[in-house]
């Protein structure tokens, strides 16, 4: 059985992943405006955890690790000794609401199974702290407006692991929607897919992922379509194509989705577990982006019709980890908030919604 993960095909992708820079090469913009340092814990230890977020903590400014949550007392044990954790910072998903007491950790990170998230984004703002939640943040609006709205009701910050939003190339994407270089953007083609056929994984079953390669990269795409416009869709249509249903058992395997923007501006996506693409291309009034890698870890690579992009290759996390940070140390607006995830969140919705009607356009509200 193929039991590679996303994360060793993102690896693949690119020959020096940022993470595996040396330290004098990782370039971090943050610059701490004091010497206050949030604490953050960590809740659930599997492959993001353990190879992009933990080691990352190491060339942090703005915070640190300071705490873990895990249902498992092997990797407990390894992660106290590797981290130098406490044991007074270290909890299980039982007790686990106890860290409201715990005036050690100010941030609770959570990256579970998406299933999972609703739970214990909920958990951690009753327990009074600031919370991050990987993407997808929920598995259905429902889920996502109600940890937006417990976060809000005790008074702590929800963001979500838009990493992307933190590095040079995809903040160069955003600049240029705003139509000062090429003009307007007239049409996106944005799509991430890898060849995922590990049926054990929690990715491929439903219970847990809350769907398929839509809700796993091609997230992805649809949020490089809103940040590449500057605009919200109107409506989307979508096709769902699954050519091995003894593997993709109840999840999709491939999705296609059209978008439509007020500005006019229109999108093709597609998101698949049975083929390697990660790719985005805008094409403006007066010119062309093209990126290829455009999703993963980085190194990242794209040019526009005026020649190569060229940005410094950073640790993503890190910029993500101090960035956000900074945001709650100085009470600043989120590049990454629940509302960023809420909206994606629609978005899915309403695209299984029109590959279930045979394509049908969905409004998105």
């Amino acid at each position: 059985m193929n039991t590679h993960t996303r994360r060793d095909f993102l690896q693949s992708l690119s020959l020096g992943t940022a993470f595996l820079l040396p330290q004098n090469r990782i370039l971090n913009t943050i610059n701490p405006k004091n010497n206050t340092v949030l604490n953050i814990a960590l809740v659930g230890l599997g492959s993001y955890a353990t190879h992009q977020l933990a080691p990352a903590f190491a060339h942090t400014k703005n915070c640190k690790l300071a705490g873990i949550v895990s249902g498992s007392p092997s990797k407990v044990e390894i992660w106290k000794k590797k981290y130098n954790i406490p044991d007074k910072n270290v909890y299980n998903y039982s007790n686990f609401d106890e860290i409201a007491h715990n005036p050690d950790i100010d941030v609770v990170y959570v990256v579970l199974p998406n299933a999972m998230h609703h739970e214990f984004v909920i958990r951690a703002a009753k327990a009074g702290k600031h919370v991050i939640c990987e993407k997808p943040m929920a598995v259905s609006v429902k889920e996502a407006q109600e940890m937006i709205a417990e976060c809000k009701k005790a008074g702590v910050r929800l963001m979500i692991g838009y990493r992307l939003h933190y590095e040079p190339f995809t903040q160069e994407i955003m600049r240029l929607s705003k139509g000062q270089d090429h003009g307007k953007v007239k049409f996106i083609e944005a799509s991430f897919g890898w060849r995922n056929r590990d049926t054990k994984a929690w990715r491929m079953q439903q219970k847990l992922s809350g769907g398929g390669a839509l809700m796993d990269v091609g997230i992805y795409a649809i949020n490089a379509c809103r940040y590449a416009t500057g605009e919200e869709p109107n409506f989307v249509t979508a096709q769902s194509v699954k050519t091995e249903p003894s593997v993709y058992i109840d999840i999709e395997e491939t999705m296609m989705w059209q978008l439509h923007f007020p500005s006019g501006a229109i999108s093709q996506s597609t998101s698949t577990y049975n083929g390697n693409i990660q790719r985005l291309f805008v094409s403006y009034e007066q010119g062309f982006l093209e990126m290829s890698p455009a999703y993963d870890y980085g190194p990242l690579k794209g040019r526009t019709s005026k020649g190569a992009m060229d940005f410094p290759v950073i640790y993503h996390q890190v910029a993500m980890l101090d960035g956000m940070a900074e945001e709650i140390l100085h009470k600043l607006p989120s590049k990454a908030s629940g509302e960023e995830g809420l909206q994606d969140m629609k978005i899915i919705e309403a695209i299984y919604q029109s590959a279930s009607q045979g394509g049908a356009p969905i409004k998105i509200s």
